[in-house]
């Protein structure tokens, strides 16, 4: 099968013929530009808005709090693909699956604290993603599951149990572990009910399950302890039991419930990341902070990371379509 960019640089080539043998006719009758082919409705939470800046900037005036950014994939790929499909891009950062599903979502905006405070804060609450789905719609992606896992406040409890351990030994394993399985429990439930909604409401729509991508290493030697642009304080302890026990688990809840529905596919972005970690040299992902002492980035895709996302995530939409 041919890979994304060789079948977009097919399509490009297509648009600009048939644009330019119709040219004299819309030149002499002024015709509008056709209508996009298909509706496609992109979902999900801050890996799929962008939020940081190193995704880009945010678009939206006036702000809405979602942090959707220009350098997110779902905006790369309608500036790709943009003659064929029509985009609705309702990601929302901090969203979580029944944010997703069924509930009115107060967005964040960038408000971290004690990392940082939003001056706009509380910004006023925005639909459940899901009526931005309807009958009309030909494909649908989501990627939301990290805040109902509840990623954020895990990072939060390993990076202040890590400061005082010198990097070592696994002090937020210990204090967490044990509550890991009912996060990930619920997690599946919630997104068979929300894959099941998706379907009621676009019966005839391919729904596309986009994964995370690598965030911490196989090898965290290469994680530096106390390093702000990694994962500060956090034990090389504690990341191998964030990679094994939380991170990989929660890809693979994704991929299993993605499975039980006929209309439903599985985007794997973990495989094509794995040397784009955190804590390699060429990331994807940024750690805390994409550079002293500025930049909040609270371990998110930069522009890198989501041009790759942007590569699967199309291919995935073109094969949904029946485009080769």
């Amino acid at each position: 099968m041919a890979s994304f960019r060789t079948r977009l640089a097919l399509l490009t080539s297509a648009t600009a013929l048939t644009a330019g043998a119709l040219a004299p006719v819309q030149l002499a009758g002024a015709q509008p530009a056709a209508a996009a082919s298909y509706d496609w409705v992109a979902l999900g939470d801050s890996y799929t808005a962008g939020v940081i800046q190193a995704a880009g900037d945010t678009f939206e005036v006036p702000r809405d709090g979602c942090e959707r950014t220009d350098q997110s994939y779902p905006q790369v790929i309608d500036r790709d693909l943009g003659g064929l499909i029509e985009l609705t891009n309702v990601s929302c950062g901090g969203a979580t699956i029944e944010d997703v599903t069924f509930r009115a979502q107060e967005p964040l905006g960038r408000h971290l604290p004690p990392f940082s405070e939003d001056p706009d804060y509380p910004f006023p609450p925005v639909p459940p993603q899901s009526e931005a789905v309807g009958p009309g719609t030909d494909v649908v992606t989501v990627g939301a599951a990290a805040n109902t896992l509840g990623i954020a406040d895990i990072l939060r409890t390993c990076l202040e149990l890590g400061s005082g351990s010198g990097g070592v030994g696994t002090p937020c394993r210990d204090d967490l572990a044990d509550d890991i399985p009912a996060k990930l429990t619920k997690v599946s439930k919630d997104y068979d009910e929300m894959l099941a909604v998706l379907h009621e409401r676009a019966p005839h729509a391919k729904i596309l399950a986009v994964g995370y991508p690598t965030v911490i290493p196989e090898d965290t030697t290469k994680c530096r302890y106390n390093d702000l642009e990694q994962f500060g304080p956090i034990t090389q302890g504690d990341l191998d039991w964030l990679r094994q026990d939380v991170v990989e688990p929660l890809n693979n809840a994704i991929e299993k419930s993605a499975g039980t529905l006929d209309a439903a596919g599985f985007v794997n972005l973990y495989d094509s990341t794995r040397n784009h970690s955190v804590c390699d040299a060429g990331k994807w992902v940024d750690g805390l902070y994409t550079s002293l002492p500025y930049q909040l980035a609270f371990v998110h895709p930069n522009a890198r990371g989501h041009r790759n996302a942007a590569d699967h995530v199309a291919s995935a939409i073109l094969n949904s379509i029946g485009v080769d």
